[in-house]
């Protein structure tokens, strides 16, 4: 492809398919019709093409393209503030055809001209590449990234500042171990008495004892255990995140540490407060504590905080945001399949959002 073709066709993609929120289909029809700025193909050939690279997303029939052609025509009627194709409503013909691409000339000039910052030295092709969707799995360090659980950290807050622990509950890749780095980056700033926040992973950590060596190198004092670990602690006033907390009912654990934490944790004066991440409410996780009429020693001290999907606005309202570093914008036709695939679980939309913006960067290239 030439340097001004792929030019062209990242104008089509990135400005117009955008702007006027083409679906995929149109937007094929759209780069396979004014494939540059000086070609106009024929219906017959935009099928025929289709048809021979086993293109799905055109029709295959030279008069459902002509239909389909009219239908785009229309999205570009002018709105309101007059701006448009005046054009859109005329007989189709070879005549339109021309009359639209030399519409859009003008605003593809324009739109080079501005993206001057945005393109490569060497092909003049966007820099789009470095897809915004990630990471698609583990927890998101960087606060700049992190987003949306702006009720959720209200409401642990809420609790530790009453002197209690809190327990956040939900499935797998709902955003629980993203919460908790959050939650440690900002207590500083949202704890009322301050504590040093401290994260430990359950996923590196194969027993109690790696659990109490892990804690207390974590913390910076010798490893110890009991009495020792209990004085130690009250001298640094520590708020303890731990993910996987489900972990703790693997071999190598038993309920000997849940009770010495929540010792740790109880009282006005406590040496620590918790936050623990598990995908099920406490008393369940831990069935052992049900022995003998016994409660979960974790469960009695933790408020739960159930961390749910992302309702519609905020999951639209996170693709925006990431888009929003790049060129690219995906359709409203496509951030409304994108988020009832996902159902609103953060894992599953950054996973499809990110197959999604690959396949921009291959209709770029």
């Amino acid at each position: 492809m030439t340097e001004t073709v792929n030019l062209w066709q990242s104008f089509l993609i990135l400005k117009i398919v955008t702007d006027y929120g083409l679906s995929r289909t149109h937007k094929a029809i759209l780069l396979a019709r004014f494939p540059d700025e000086n070609t106009v193909k024929s219906n017959k050939e935009v099928a025929e093409e289709a048809f021979a690279e086993e293109n799905s997303n055109i029709p295959s029939n030279p008069e459902t393209v002509q239909r389909q052609m009219c239908t785009i025509y229309k999205l570009f009627c002018p709105k309101e503030n007059g701006e448009g194709f005046l054009g859109c409503n005329d007989r189709s013909s070879p005549v339109k055809d021309a009359a639209f691409r030399d519409w859009l000339k003008p605003q593809y000039e324009k739109w080079r001209s501005s993206q001057g910052s945005a393109f490569s030295t060497d092909d003049r092709t966007p820099v789009i590449s470095d897809n915004p969707f990630i990471p698609q799995t583990g927890k998101v360090d960087d606060p700049q990234l992190f987003f949306g659980r702006e009720r959720e950290i209200r409401r642990v807050f809420e609790v530790l500042n009453s002197n209690d622990s809190v327990a956040l509950i939900g499935e797998e890749g709902i955003g629980k171990s993203s919460l908790l780095s959050a939650i440690c980056q900002q207590a500083e700033n949202l704890l009322f008495s301050p504590r040093r926040p401290i994260y430990l992973d359950l996923n590196g950590i194969r027993d109690e004892d790696d659990f109490y060596t892990a804690l207390c190198e974590e913390v910076g004092i010798p490893k110890s255990e009991g009495y020792m670990l209990t004085r130690a602690l009250k001298k640094h006033r520590v708020l303890l995140a731990i993910d996987n907390v489900g972990k703790m009912t693997w071999e190598g654990f038993t309920r000997q540490v849940r009770d010495h934490l929540r010792g740790l944790a109880e009282g006005q004066n406590a040496a620590l407060q918790l936050i623990l991440a598990a995908t099920q409410p406490l008393d369940k996780l831990f069935n052992d504590s049900q022995d003998e009429g016994n409660t979960s020693p974790l469960a009695g001290i933790c408020q739960e905080e159930n961390i749910k999907p992302w309702d519609e606005a905020i999951a639209c309202a996170f693709i925006q945001a990431r888009l929003a570093r790049t060129s690219v914008r995906f359709t409203q036709e496509e951030i409304s399949q994108l988020i009832q695939e996902s159902g609103g679980h953060p894992r599953r939309l950054m996973q499809l959002c990110y197959q999604n913006y690959l396949r921009y960067v291959e209709d770029v290239k």
